[in-house]
C-alpha cells in the first residue's frame, strides 16, 4: 500500500487529488495538507511514502518544506516528494530538484497521469521521463539561480566513462529503456549503472543526478 500525503493551498485541488488517489487500489491517502508548514508536521506524524508538494503554498512554501522535511531522515527512508505546479516553467522547479523533490507534475495533468506519476515515485524512480519534465530540465538549466549553497555531491567525479555516459543521457530526460537503446545495452545493465552512478555520487535519486550533471559541467544547456 503506497501511503500519500497531499499539500495544497487549494482546497478543490486538494481535496479532488484526495478523493482521486483513495479510489486507487494500493493507494491510501495519508492525509491533506493546506499549507507547507501543516504538510511537514502530518508528514512527520504519518510517515507518508510519498507527498505531493504545491509550489506555492502560504506560511512555509513547497521548497522549504521539502527542504525541511528531507533534512529529518539522513537514510534513503525519507518520503519522496513530487511537485505540483501550475505553470509549465516554474522559478522553483531547478531548486526543487536540488532539494531532493523525485519530480513535478502539472496540477491539470490527466488523472491518469497523476496516479501513475504517484506509483513511479513511491516505486524509487524520479518522474523525468514524460515531455514536460523534459521542457522543464532545459528551461532551468538555461538559466539556473544563483545560490550561495554547495554543488551536490562530491568534488571529483568517480564515474568510469561508460557511467559518465549514462548519466549524460539520464539529465537529457532518457528512461532505462532509452538509455539502454542508445547503448544497445541491456536493460538490467543500465539499472546498474544507474545504481552505481548514485551511490558514487551520493545522490537521492535520477533527479539528483541531473542537476549534479549539469552543475559539474558533465552535461552542456542546449547540448
Amino acid at each position: 500500500m503506497i501511503s500519500c500525503l497531499i499539500a495544497d493551498d487549494q482546497a478543490m485541488v486538494r481535496e479532488g487529488f484526495g478523493a482521486l488517489l483513495a479510489a486507487q487500489p494500493g493507494i491510501a491517502v495519508a492525509g491533506l495538507a493546506a499549507d507547507g508548514a501543516e504538510a511537514v508536521r502530518l508528514a512527520r506524524q504519518t510517515r507518508p511514502d510519498v507527498v505531493l508538494m504545491d509550489v506555492r503554498m502560504p506560511v512555509l512554501d513547497g521548497l522549504q518544506a521539502t527542504r525541511e522535511l528531507l533534512a529529518d531522515h539522513a537514510d534513503r527512508e525519507a518520503p519522496k516528494v513530487l511537485m505540483l505546479t501550475t505553470f509549465d516553467l516554474d522559478e522553483y522547479v531547478y531548486e526543487a530538484l536540488r532539494a531532493g523533490a523525485s519530480g513535478f507534475l502539472l496540477k491539470d495533468a490527466p488523472a491518469a497521469e497523476l496516479v501513475h506519476a504517484v506509483r513511479v515515485v513511491a516505486a524509487g524512480d524520479a518522474l523525468l521521463a514524460p515531455s514536460v519534465t523534459r521542457r522543464l530540465i532545459a528551461d532551468f538549466t538555461k538559466r539556473p539561480p544563483a545560490r550561495t549553497t554547495a554543488p551536490i555531491g562530491p568534488p571529483h567525479s568517480p564515474l568510469t566513462p561508460r557511467e559518465e555516459e549514462v548519466l549524460t543521457l539520464i539529465a537529457r530526460g532518457l528512461s532505462n529503456a532509452e538509455i539502454s537503446d542508445t547503448l544497445v545495452i541491456a536493460e538490467q545493465t543500465t539499472k546498474t549503472h544507474v545504481g552505481r552512478i548514485l551511490m558514487k555520487l551520493q545522490l537521492r535519486d535520477r533527479a539528483q543526478a541531473v542537476v549534479f550533471a549539469y552543475e559539474s559541467g558533465l552535461v552542456t544547456p542546449g547540448e
